[in-house]
């Protein structure tokens, strides 16, 4: 996509989606270090300098006893990055997932739900909280894992519409997780959707993990780009 015309499309007011960039998330104390996770900030910065039309900063928010977190389910079935559970739709004991089980990170209140103190934040309109509910995981920064019907919204969709976005661009943490699935769900509500390469790192670099998202996020229609194409160029000329 980076040789696509420089000219922005006729109907364009893009906003810039900031995902988790969080102590929790990024060596070299956080409990879910994402390796490389803070060499992104300076190109993050870099594009929270551009006129983007809205700036929204996304932060992970968990209450301690959120189902995520393995040390609150029951051993053996308990181990961190290896254990897996299944979870009900507390409105819909049909519709049930399996999710990944995590140690425990970016609880409120702690150092490690903070955004890295050298994140440009005073460029950010606004900041989202998302994970607030104890009962259901939400990688996305939209809504959570459930569709019939959905637990938890954040509210970053009515953000959106409200500003009148038609194209959202995203980087932060882990390409692997919530930006894969918070750019699925920009798509899916109807925004054209870029996720910019330089501006993310997934938990893992290989085929399993951003070879694996970057083959979905293709399937829905959203394309990697650079921070040299044209895409974001265009962004330039909102000036």
């Amino acid at each position: 996509m980076d040789d696509c015309h420089e000219a922005p499309p006729a109907l364009y007011k893009p906003a810039l989606l900031v995902i988790d960039i969080q102590e929790d998330f990024c060596p070299p104390n956080g409990s879910l270090a994402v390796e490389g996770g803070r060499d992104i900030v300076p190109i993050v910065n870099d594009l929270l300098d551009l006129p983007f039309a809205l700036k929204i900063a996304t932060k992970d928010f968990h209450p301690p006893d959120h189902i995520s977190f393995a040390s609150n389910h029951e051993a053996p079935n308990n181990e961190p990055f290896i254990c897996r559970a299944k979870i009900t739709n507390p409105y819909n004991q049909s519709e049930v997932r399996e999710t990944q089980l995590w140690p425990i990170h970016c609880v409120q209140g702690t150092l490690g739900a903070e955004l890295l103190p050298e994140l440009h934040v005073d460029r950010v309109d606004y900041i989202v909280e998302k994970g607030l509910d104890k009962r259901v995981e939400m990688y996305s920064a939209f809504a959570d894992i459930f569709e019939a019907p959905s637990v938890s919204s954040s509210g970053l969709g009515e953000i959106l519409k409200e500003a009148a976005i038609t194209h959202v661009y995203l980087v932060g943490l882990a390409m692997d997780y919530c930006v894969k699935w918070s750019a699925i769900d920009a798509r899916k509500r109807g925004f054209i959707t870029y996720v910019v390469r330089e501006g993310t790192k997934a938990v893992d670099p290989g085929d399993g993990g951003w070879g694996a998202a970057q083959a979905e996020l293709e399937k829905f229609g959203v394309p990697i780009v650079g921070v040299t194409g044209s895409e974001v160029k265009w962004v330039k000329t909102q000036q």
